[in-house]
């Protein structure tokens, strides 16, 4: 996935302009590959603590605002996610706003919102603040807004994500409980006025082990100016991407986009969290889709022919029948692999690691089952051998294949990274048809591995882990083949009773 940061001027008090701008550099960075856009403090009314005290009705906003609907708008046509900081309104803490982050998913519907913890000026502000602390904090932004309580966190495209806001960054257990919560990569909305206080991310990012994301305020405010500098540090400390400086008004707005890939940042299926994961099996049948729902195309495997791979859980098959119709006209699913038998599930993946090896010979065994994983799941936690995962493409009503940037089942290798869901560099056409498809499926329920475009799932560990569930529903099936189901009795997903949700 790439992530970037928007660096622009707002202009002061003007939602609606703000929101327009912000729009269109989630479009900008929709055509350059981005998966995510990032703002900076108070980015949508500019930093200016005057504005919002003065006409607190008019300057805060909750996540259905109707001056928020081009960003909304524009996130649902990209398949965008961004996160938008704003005076959010909150119900408590005597009516105060908050300094808030709303995430806006590639759906257009909120991820999660988070309001900053850390006010200057607020109680117990000057613990564990750092000498040299933003001149355009200022002192009152306790006297404005309300704290935050909760931590910021989403997870999008496997990778889990961690919020933080400006003065938020000054304290060091911020980004110390988002490492230790599994965040791989550290999101912060900032209004710096200078480039020593920009630099310190970097230290920040090396001693957390956090790929760090800076987008920091320009222009000024009442009590100072915001430098810009936005930008990316690699977990090891080091600068990699950077913003214009800010020190006077440019034309326009002086609007830049930093980006960073993070596709290594990535949740595997090898990684422990994923196994860590318990399963509480519900005990749904495998089920034909070519006998069960011959509206869905499945694709011909030629050496299997006890069709097992045409077999997948109940609650699968019923979700993709709702996908289908998501879809736009002209365009449907084609299946070309659901369920995988446990022991071809374990060649696949050894002989996997085996070219690895020979690519790779350097690498040691955890390195190189870690790589394998990309690709092939560990055979422990594979969600074809639960019958909850399902391989499948986009194709016409006619049943011609579309451009979807590699063929199913390209390796990293073979399509250097093209792969990846939120590969760069993919023609417009494929880039727009991956959109499509994962649109339909994602509002079916299903989640997606994000090193396969094609690779999605429901009930299995890896479903579990993305959706916050505490459990998984499907655990490894053995499947004794089609004796065991009488088609005419099998009958479609609605007639078995499929649970919704």
């Amino acid at each position: 996935m790439i992530i970037a940061a928007a660096q622009f001027t707002p202009v002061p008090g003007d939602i609606e302009a703000n929101a327009s701008r912000m729009a269109a550099l989630i479009a900008e960075a929709a055509e350059r590959g981005a998966g995510l856009v990032v703002f900076s403090e108070l980015a949508l009314t500019h930093y200016d603590r005057h504005l919002i005290a003065t006409d607190p009705a008019g300057m805060t906003v909750t996540e259905d605002d109707a001056r928020l609907a081009p960003v909304r708008e524009v996130c649902r046509a990209t398949g965008v996610a961004a996160v938008v900081n704003a005076a959010g309104r909150t119900g408590g803490a005597g009516g105060r706003p908050a300094i808030s982050s709303f995430v806006f998913g590639p759906d257009g519907t909120l991820l999660t919102r988070y309001d900053k913890i850390h006010l200057f000026g607020g109680e117990g502000a000057s613990e564990g603040a750092s000498e040299g602390e933003s001149a355009s904090e200022g002192e009152s932004e306790g006297a404005l807004f309300a704290p935050g309580t909760a931590d910021g966190r989403f997870t999008l495209g496997g990778i889990r994500f961690a919020l933080a806001t400006c003065f938020d960054n000054s304290f060091p257990e911020v980004p110390a409980r988002a490492a230790a919560d599994g965040c791989q990569v550290y999101l912060a909305s900032s209004f710096h006025d200078s480039a020593q206080r920009v630099a310190r991310y970097g230290q920040l990012a090396r001693e957390h082990g956090l790929h760090v994301l800076l987008a920091n305020g320009t222009g000024t405010g009442h009590s100072g100016r915001g430098c810009g500098l936005s930008g990316v540090w690699l977990p090891s400390g080091e600068r990699v991407a950077s913003a214009a400086e800010w020190t006077g008004p440019v034309p326009g707005d002086g609007a830049e986009l930093v980006l960073s890939d993070v596709r290594d940042r990535i949740t595997l299926m090898a990684d422990p969290a994923v196994a860590a994961i318990p399963v509480q099996e519900c005990g749904e049948p495998l089920v034909d889709v070519r006998t069960a729902a011959p509206e869905l195309l499945v694709a011909e495997l030629r050496d299997d022919e006890r069709g097992a791979f045409a077999q997948l859980r109940e609650g699968v098959l019923k979700r993709l029948l709702a996908a289908q119709r998501a879809l736009p006209d002209g365009l449907r699913l084609k299946i070309v692999e659901g369920y995988r038998p446990l022991e071809l599930q374990r060649r696949y993946f050894e002989e996997y690691v085996d070219e690895l090896r020979a690519l790779h010979p350097e690498q040691d065994a955890g390195h190189l089952h870690q790589a394998a994983s990309r690709y092939v799941s560990p055979p422990a936690i594979a969600p074809h051998s639960a019958g909850g995962a399902v391989d499948l493409t986009l194709v016409t009503t006619a049943g011609e294949e579309v451009d979807m940037g590699t063929p199913v089942n390209a390796s990293p290798e073979e399509s250097n990274g093209a792969c990846y869901t939120g590969a760069p560099d993919l023609s417009p056409a494929a880039r727009a048809h991956r959109r499509t498809l994962n649109a339909a499926l994602h509002s079916a329920g299903l989640v997606n591995y994000p090193t396969e475009w094609w690779h999605w799932s429901y009930g299995d560990r890896y479903w579990a882990l993305a959706t916050g569930a505490d459990h998984a529903l499907y655990g490894p099936k053995e499947w004794g083949g089609p004796k065991e189901q009488d088609p005419e009795e099998q009958g479609g997903p609605e007639e078995q009773g499929v649970p919704e949700g």
